[in-house]
């Protein structure tokens, strides 16, 4: 209803468009009667259709059509009359909802005010009120801090009674009870309640501890602890064995129930757990009493101005711990374990033993190493020591993995810095040492062909023994990071070896043949192919994958693609160092080849000039022999085989000779063979001397040589052709060369040079290549 009415109000807002929407209009109502023209014809063309006769269905068509127009017009009419209706309707209920919401606004409104006067004048009881909760509320935590007070001082009553009467059970229970309530007021802000509570209890549990540990002691020495000396079976069990063992049980049940409140006191006395190591439990009680004269006897002989006090010997009290432990291990496991296990504590006696005596050995250790920072043989025996002890440790006294052992001392900052700068300097110097020697570059297995597979020079497996060494060394430090430091030191020696390697090679590269020249070329593949198979040890796959979260901050940054290959096992920690290995590998041998080469180009000159044109045939000839041209070439092959098959390891004189039969057949293919032309004697010399005589030369090495010489086994395949062939061959060359492809298409039977160079045995070469064979045939030099 509003359209029309925005209509006449734009149109008269905008006379001076008029013009322009009257055209519109016209223009769209004339399009509109052309379309209701079309439409009745289409409708008359098909109510009535063509033919005159049909006239009469007009009448129907007529009265058809009304009857539809009427009922339009009474649907409009009717739906005209509903829509007021309607409208009405709505606006109705919509007044009695707008009115329906005043009342409610301003019910609201009483309400608000009311409450807010009701509020107004509750605020002074609900002051009152919250004073009175909170006076409340001090008084409930006064009567609580007096109540834990008296709870104390009932506790310490009690255990005073109990210790009168010797129920010394009773008094353990009540230490227990008490070292509970001091855990419960850890999170309380009463800290003069807590420091009471905390002395009371440590008061009780020394006089209790002491009690105890006093009687321990006596039952201990009884049964001979500690154990100083080898154990001898000579040793008679004690009369009262039986007792003791009942009492030993006895004290040791109780000494563990002591263990709670034991834990709360010492925890203000231990050291600060230093960064990296694992957190471990604290020992337990008996334990600690057992450890006493074995403590003593270890500061008396290891602190102090005692000679076994000696920073240049720290393996004898690293050797004396060991001793310790494999002495009372037995003891330990057969007469505290079954009490252990039958009070429900979940303790290894002979581990518990391991680890007290480790923490001696482990203070000790962290007084001496700063001191030996700064004289290099002194540190370099004390880590030699710790490795072994550690080694001993984990693998003769089976001590756990979990725990840490003697080597977390050796990666504090300082030392562990020390350690690798002193593994980089005497591994420098073992190499400057090794590389002077006199057999630096011989294998010392060289008399023994099964060992010695490898021809790996002493300086090389000298070499490679250092870096084995190194990775024992390291393999068992607890942490990644540590290990991969070591092993960029290692990355870092194998790559100052390789640059020696390279500066010796440039002053032999004079002499390529010469004995060191391929010791060096040995020394480069042993490195490598050991690295390859460190690649995939197991050791270093772990590393490979530490190296991956960790291994920036060691060994500097790791490109997206380096990463990604080394997390998916890819690549390996040393493929780098391979690269360049390999690089220096395939240098030196193509040096070796080329100074081969040029000595077998000296020696083939008179063959490559001799007449092959007018040689003889083969008819004319009883026998076939060997070109006495050829023989200064293969003699010089045949010495230089043998002598690089002395000189060379397998995998790389394997190399050699397929790299020197790859360069001699283009050499001969070229110089010899596209240099000359052919009679039929001098093809069949030639095949005579490549087949009966240089191809056997390398038929030592494999058993298919003349694979190797596929240009010159085919060249001589196209040379040797009977003229037939070679006729019906240069036919085919030429049809395709050519390009006739109406003739071809008149015979379809016509084979592609391809097909007929393959039936005759030749693969490698184009049949370009075999159209110029064939004109080096003098037998139609005029074809």
């Amino acid at each position: 209803m509003a359209a029309p009415a925005v209509e006449h109000n734009n149109n008269s807002m905008n006379d001076d468009h008029q013009p322009i929407n009257d055209g519109d209009t016209q223009s769209r109502r004339t399009s509109e009667d052309v379309s209701y023209m079309d439409h009745v014809a289409e409708l008359v063309k098909r109510e009535i259709g063509g033919d005159l006769k049909s006239l009469r269905k007009v009448g129907g068509l007529f009265e058809k059509l009304t009857a539809e127009n009427r009922l339009l017009e009474e649907q409009v009419l009717t739906v005209s009359s509903s829509v007021p209706l309607r409208v009405s309707a709505a606006l109705s209920a919509a007044e009695d909802s707008r009115t329906t919401l005043e009342a409610l606004l301003q019910k609201e409104r009483l309400l608000s005010n009311t409450l807010q006067q009701h509020l107004q004048g509750a605020q002074s009881w609900a002051d009152s009120l919250g004073q009175t909760l909170g006076q409340l509320d001090t008084l409930e935590r006064h009567m609580k801090y007096l109540q834990c007070l008296a709870r104390i001082e009932e506790l310490s009553d009690s255990i005073q009674q109990f210790l009168m009467t010797n129920s010394v059970w009773e008094a353990i229970e009540a230490v227990g009870s008490m070292a509970t309530l001091d855990m419960g007021l850890k999170e309380s802000g009463c800290t003069h309640l807590q420091a009471f509570l905390r002395e009371t209890l440590h008061f009780w549990h020394k006089i209790l501890k002491d009690k105890l540990a006093s009687d321990f002691e006596e039952v201990l020495t009884q049964l001979h602890w500690p154990i100083v000396s080898p154990p001898t079976q000579s040793l008679s069990p004690p009369a009262n064995a039986q007792e003791l063992s009942s009492q030993l049980e006895l004290l040791v049940s109780q000494l563990l129930s002591l263990q709670t409140s034991d834990d709360l006191i010492s925890e203000k006395k231990e050291a600060p757990t230093r960064p990296g190591l694992p957190q471990t439990p604290p020992l337990s009680l008996p334990i600690q009493i057992m450890l006493l004269p074995l403590s003593k006897r270890f500061r008396y002989h290891f602190t102090g101005n005692r000679q076994t006090n000696s920073l240049s010997k720290p393996e004898w009290y690293l050797t004396q711990i060991l001793v310790w432990m494999g002495h009372n291990s037995n003891f330990m496991e057969e007469k505290i374990q079954p009490i252990l296990d039958r009070a429900g504590a979940n303790v290894n006696a002979k581990v518990e033993l391991c680890r007290g005596l480790l923490a001696l050995a482990q203070e000790k250790l962290t007084h001496d190493a700063p001191r030996l920072l700064y004289d290099d043989t002194l540190f370099c025996h004390l880590v030699d020591e710790v490795l072994q002890f550690e080694k001993e440790l984990r693998s003769t006294h089976a001590y756990p993995s979990t725990y840490p052992g003697a080597l977390h001392i050796l990666l504090e900052e300082a030392v562990f810095q020390k350690w690798l700068s002193v593994e980089r300097k005497m591994s420098v110097e073992k190499v400057d040492a090794m590389l002077s020697t006199e057999g630096a570059w011989s294998s010392q297995y060289k008399d023994i062909t099964d060992v010695d597979e490898l021809k790996a020079p002493d300086c090389a497996e000298t070499f490679m023994t250092l870096l084995l060494v190194i990775t024992d060394r390291y393999r068992s430090l607890p942490c990644p990071r540590a290990q991969l430091s070591f092993l960029a030191l290692q990355r870092e020696l194998v790559d100052d070896f390789r640059i020696r390697l390279t500066q010796v090679m440039k002053e032999e590269s004079r002499q390529p043949l010469g004995a060191r020249y391929c010791a060096i070329l040995n020394a480069a593949n042993y490195i490598s192919t050991v690295l390859s198979d460190w690649g995939d040890n197991v050791f270093f796959l772990q590393l490979q994958q530490a190296a991956v979260s960790v291994g920036e901050e060691v060994l500097g940054p790791l490109g997206a693609t380096e990463s990604g290959r080394l997390a998916s096992l890819e690549g390996s920690l040393f493929e780098g160092l391979l690269a360049l290995l390999e690089r220096l590998r395939g240098d030196m041998l193509g040096r070796l080849l080329d100074a081969v080469m040029r000595d077998v180009k000296e020696k083939a000159q008179p063959y490559c000039r001799d007449r092959w044109i007018s040689l003889p045939s083969q008819c004319d000839q009883a026998t076939m022999s060997l070109s006495s041209s050829a023989c200064p070439m293969l003699l010089c092959l045949r010495d230089h085989l043998l002598q690089l098959q002395q000189l060379l390891c397998l995998p790389l004189f394997q190399m050699f000779w397929q790299g020197l039969a790859e360069r001699l057949d283009l050499f001969l293919y070229q110089d010899v063979i596209l240099y000359n032309h052919f009679n039929e004697g001098g093809a069949a010399q030639l095949q005579f001397d490549m087949t009966r005589n240089l191809f056997p030369l390398f038929g030592h090495y494999c058993k298919r040589p003349e694979n190797f010489f596929k240009h010159v086994k085919e060249a001589c395949i196209i040379l040797n052709l009977k003229v037939g062939p070679a006729l019906l061959l240069c036919d085919v060359l030429k049809l395709a060369e050519e390009g006739l492809e109406d003739e071809a298409s008149l015979r379809p039977q016509q084979p592609t040079p391809e097909s007929a160079l393959n039936e005759l045995g030749v693969y490698k070469l184009a049949p370009s290549d075999v159209q110029i064979l064939l004109n080096l045939r003098s037998a139609w030099l005029n074809h």
